[in-house]
């Protein structure tokens, strides 16, 4: 399996990206059941905190990751990156347990910073993290089907910079847009 992952990247990067967005589109356009899911209210109720909260520390160790390739610690960089990924991977479990549960969440502020605010930070928000996703992928099947001694003759290091800044800059509109439609509004 390992081999085949290893020879297959750039198409698993493609599945696992059709796969990944298929599955948000799903639960946005309400096309995942929510009758396949246990509904726990105050689980509905916490998510948006919660995934603030995975947002904030998913800044944090995107950062760290970065600083320690940097720096040369290729070591720390993969547990920063590896932990990236679980949060992203948490994120995504608790939003779309929410999402298809709930639906989107409605903006309740004054139509002005709907349209000027809300919907414009909102749509840079889910375009970074649709263009970071396959990135993502091929910068994390890269790295974990490799050796690290041979990753610098892959593009690894490129496609893991863009990664990086994508998810950063996502991760962080992410938090703006839960400040507008869960604090702020």
């Amino acid at each position: 399996m390992h081999r085949f992952v290893r020879d297959n990247v750039p198409a698993l990067t493609g599945v696992l990206t059709l796969v990944s967005l298929a599955l948000v589109f799903g639960a946005v356009l309400g096309y995942l059941p929510a009758s396949v899911l246990p509904r726990v209210d105050t689980l509905v109720v916490l998510v948006p905190h919660l995934n603030a909260a995975v947002s904030l520390l998913a800044i944090v160790t995107i950062v760290s990751g970065v600083r320690a390739i940097r720096q040369g610690d290729v070591a720390r960089h993969r547990v920063a990156m590896l932990t990236t990924t679980a949060l992203f991977a948490t994120f995504l479990v608790l939003y779309l347990y929410r999402v298809t549960l709930e639906g989107p969440s409605v903006f309740a502020g004054p139509p002005a910073v709907e349209r000027f605010v809300y919907l414009p930070t909102l749509a840079v928000h889910i375009l970074l993290a649709i263009v970071a996703i396959p990135f993502v992928y091929y910068a994390l099947l890269l790295a974990t089907t490799r050796p690290a001694t041979v990753l610098p003759e892959t593009n690894h290091a490129r496609v893991g910079r863009v990664a990086a800044t994508l998810w950063f800059i996502s991760f962080t509109l992410g938090i703006v847009v839960y400040l507008l439609l869960h604090v702020l509004f």
